[in-house]
């Protein structure tokens, strides 16, 4: 089994238009452990990772997943549609 923690918090940053260093203060930690986040170098304890969800407001399961997230445009793709 993968040790791999896939996770979506660039995405979610994006969206919301946060910096590292603003999801890094409110969370409490270095503004480098989210760049280590993103990039799957550092896997969140439990605790972290239900920190990164609330401050989302998202359920773990959206931000965090043992298995890769499809890319924004495979679903369109996979039901006929175009981008």
């Amino acid at each position: 089994m993968s040790e791999t923690v896939h996770n979506r918090i660039a995405m979610l940053r994006a969206e919301r238009g946060v910096s590292r260093r603003q999801l890094a203060d409110a969370l409490n930690v270095h503004y480098q452990t989210v760049g280590y986040l993103e990039r799957g170098e550092f896997r969140p304890s439990l605790h972290l990772a239900l920190r990164i969800a609330a401050y989302f407001d998202v359920p773990v399961e959206v931000v965090f997943s043992l298995e890769p997230f499809p890319r924004l445009g495979d679903a369109a793709s996979a039901d006929g549609r175009t981008a």
